[in-house]
């Protein structure tokens, strides 16, 4: 059995802006950062993943840190190439032996132009998948959700991943409505790092900010249970003295306040388009949060209280991407959807 089950290889990619994760045999066997180190004079690879993280921010002249997806889209497609290859190396921890049929299922984002999907599509081929199918993300959060695609009730997701919101409306085996926005993730963090600047006077990279995110972010300005405020230590761009600021949950809802705002905007301009009887299975169902954005303390809530529809948190959101992709794996003859 061990050759024939490594002569077809079969995997589920999520490739997203912020994580790349991939699924094999029904397991997340792959769970890292989207970015890799490069030699800038040789372009050979130092590291990827969480190991390229680490670095991020902390160069050398002789080192760069890429992030190959940039607002849920391929941006640099050599970086891209060796980083698909890389991780699904990770997996196999045999010698270089490449499996000869590799089947793949990829997640991309509902607002992919030809080209940004040919993008995807070449390097998967390229990092030495044969047989490539694509889905398209909301899609994929619903399954991975749970929600029965193929019924005719409409379903309604908002996946908030790291360079796109993605909202949909589901219904037999379709997107029947979405808008992709490039306010997701990212985009929070960049508002901390210019809120830290103007109010405090004070500079912090992306890996600080992401770190005020996910120990102090929320998006309403009072919670039940209330995180302790977050120490941020940095420069003070005046007199690049150390200084160290606490943050309050507070203040970071305030700064997200308009971004998460768009996010409305969008939620509502999708509900606009839905016909009267996909809106009234929504409003009976609830709009599904997935994505890492859904993990914001009160979003939820927020959402809620702004659109009068219940928003339900999908259990586990970070992964229903692609858990809902591995699915899809499975399914490849059934699922009409899926796209060569």
């Amino acid at each position: 059995m061990g050759m024939l089950s490594f002569l077809s290889q079969e995997i589920a990619i999520d490739l997203g802006t912020a994580n790349t994760i991939i699924i094999h045999n029904d397991k997340v066997v792959v769970d890292e950062p989207s970015i890799v180190a490069v030699d800038k004079n040789s372009g050979k690879l130092i590291a990827i993943g969480e190991k390229a993280r680490q670095m991020h921010g902390k160069t050398h002249e002789n080192i760069k840190t890429v992030r190959p997806l940039r607002d849920g889209v391929i941006a640099d497609f050599n970086s891209a190439e060796q980083m698909i290859r890389g991780m699904i190396k990770m997996i196999n921890h045999r010698p270089r032996v490449f499996s000869p049929s590799l089947k793949m299922v990829i997640a991309i984002p509902s607002g992919s132009t030809e080209v940004e999907v040919r993008a995807v599509r070449d390097s998967s081929e390229h990092a030495g998948g044969r047989d490539v199918f694509m889905i398209y993300e909301p899609m994929a959060a619903a399954i991975g959700i749970g929600i029965d695609v193929e019924a005719p009730e409409g379903s309604m997701v908002v996946d908030i991943g790291g360079g796109t919101t993605e909202i949909a409306v589901i219904a037999l085996g379709g997107i029947v409505c979405n808008k992709s926005i490039r306010i997701a993730g990212d985009g929070f963090t960049a508002d901390i790092q210019a809120y830290m600047r103007h109010q405090h006077n004070i500079k912090i990279g992306e890996r600080t900010a992401e770190d005020v995110k996910i120990n102090v972010g929320s998006a309403v300005p009072d919670i039940d249970n209330p995180p302790p405020d977050f120490m941020v230590r940095g420069p003070n761009l005046m007199t690049a003295m150390p200084i160290e600021i606490p943050i309050s949950y507070q203040e970071i809802s305030h700064c997200l306040d308009k971004s998460i705002s768009k996010i409305e905007t969008a939620i509502l301009g999708v509900l606009e388009q839905t016909p009267p009887e996909l809106y009234a299975d929504i409003v009976t169902r609830g709009i599904y949060l997935a994505g890492g954005g859904a993990l914001l303390r009160g979003l939820d809530k927020r959402f809620t209280d702004k659109i009068s529809i219940p928003f339900r948190v999908a259990e586990d959101p970070l992964h229903a991407v692609a858990r809902g992709t591995g699915i899809a794996l499975k399914n490849v003859d059934k699922f009409s959807f899926l796209m060569r």
